[in-house]
């Protein structure tokens, strides 16, 4: 157990992180994500009041649906990476834990009076992940279970109220599941009585989205690094009104300064954040932002922000003496299997 964000939290259980990893990639995980902010927002026209927060077309969000977005700053930087669920009569905002606070009060000063904010503070959240959770869920609720990759609905699971998504931060398929804090323990052990599921710490939490070519706030996205800038031009879809939208559409336009790539490490050391990225003249053309063991690959792997002019297949990065040769690749690492269809 470890201290994160105001809670503690598990890195590991008794299987430990590389059984958690792979576990999770056969069969199903189970995560506790309550320390991850939750908040209603109620009102008239909240999707085009978020979407003077967001470069996303949250108006244009159908009863139901899920989408990921990035809440800015006047800089174009990324303030939170955070996902908005629009539901029959409100919208439901999960925010990453350490940024709750700020986020929230970023929310409360920038929405009109027309908006209400409701922190979701006796509300905690689990996470169901993995090529088995769909089976799981079909003998806890049909209705989830139907659900498509990023929908959501309102429904109980034997009496226990929930608001589900198929959604998750592993790449594989999965569901998020809102629940009042006085179910959690109940539902918990209900999913854990499933010889599908074991429960996973931490520490398989970063490695299955490191493997899943996933941005993490605070590595991949900071509030000096656009969304353009972390990999994320794909969801700037609003083009006006949202703070640093100047600056966003010049980067669209024109390309921006940094660019996010994967990177296969050869040998066994890995390759950690805040490393430098060597070119072969030794010259740093960019920095290291996740890196790890991938379990899946049976290789270290790390994601960096490079020079986007850069061109190199091959980089390099200097640990003590030894000089680690890295092959850049394609993201994700590991093939996402959301379900869409």
């Amino acid at each position: 157990m470890v201290p994160f964000a105001g809670y503690d939290m598990p890195v590991q259980y008794s299987t430990g992180i590389i059984k958690e990893t792979m576990h999770c990639r056969s069969e199903a995980g189970l995560f506790d994500i309550s320390h991850m902010g939750q908040c209603f927002i109620v009102g008239d026209n909240v999707g085009q009041e978020l979407e003077k927060l967001t470069p996303s077309k949250a108006s244009e969000l159908g009863i139901n649906k899920q989408l990921y977005t990035v809440l800015t700053n006047a800089d174009g930087g990324v303030i939170d990476d955070i996902m908005i669920t629009r539901l029959a009569s409100k919208f439901l905002l999960i925010v990453n834990a350490g940024c709750k606070d700020k986020d929230f009060k970023h929310l409360k000063a920038n929405l009109s009076q027309h908006c209400q904010l409701e922190q979701l503070d006796k509300q905690a959240l689990i996470a169901l992940q993995g090529p088995a959770a769909a089976e799981v869920m079909q003998q806890l609720s049909e209705p989830a279970s139907q659900l498509k990759f990023m929908q959501a609905i309102e429904t109980d699971i034997q009496g226990i109220a929930c608001i589900i998504s198929r959604s998750g931060y592993t790449g594989e398929d999965g569901f998020e599941i809102s629940v009042a804090n006085n179910k959690a323990e109940t539902l918990a052990k209900l999913l854990l009585s499933f010889e599908q599921v074991i429960p996973i710490g931490l520490g398989a939490r970063d490695t299955l989205r490191l493997e899943a070519g996933l941005s993490l706030y605070g590595h991949e996205l900071t509030e000096s690094l656009s969304p353009v800038d972390s990999g994320l031009a794909w969801l700037v879809r609003n083009q006006e009104h949202y703070l640093g939208v100047e600056i966003i559409q010049n980067q669209l336009a024109k390309g921006a300064s940094k660019k996010k790539i994967g990177l296969q490490i050869e040998g066994k050391i890995p390759v950690r954040e805040n490393t430098e990225v060597l070119d072969s003249n030794n010259r740093v053309v960019g920095i290291v932002t996740s890196g790890s063991f991938s379990p899946s690959l049976g290789k270290p792997i790390a994601i960096a922000l490079v020079e986007s002019d850069n061109k190199d297949t091959t980089l390099y990065a200097q640990i003590r003496k030894h000089k680690i040769t890295m092959q850049k690749t394609v993201l994700p690492f590991v093939t996402h299997r959301y379900h869409r269809s």
